[in-house]
């Protein structure tokens, strides 16, 4: 079940992240599970890097879609995304 929960919560997250840069349009369901997952490591991993604690629920989803728009932003320096 927390599988199922962390697809979903990963899903959430790269939807908000993709609206937020305006990638919406190109990405599916499965991109944006990824990139959610993905983002929200990202940015678990930088956070305590950059002096942000995530202690607070809201701060950990603020934390996870700041990853996934950190990892968008590099998919379309990539030119992975336009």
């Amino acid at each position: 079940m927390d599988f199922i929960i962390a697809l979903v919560i990963g899903g959430l997250i790269g939807w908000v992240a993709s609206i937020v840069m305006g990638t919406n349009a190109q990405m599916g369901l499965i991109a944006n599970i990824v990139v959610g997952i993905v983002g929200a490591i990202l940015g678990h991993w930088l956070a305590p890097r950059l002096g942000i604690a995530s202690g607070d629920r809201f701060v950990y989803y603020a934390v996870s879609v700041g990853g996934a728009v950190v990892l968008i932003l590099l998919l379309k320096l990539l030119r992975i995304y336009r």
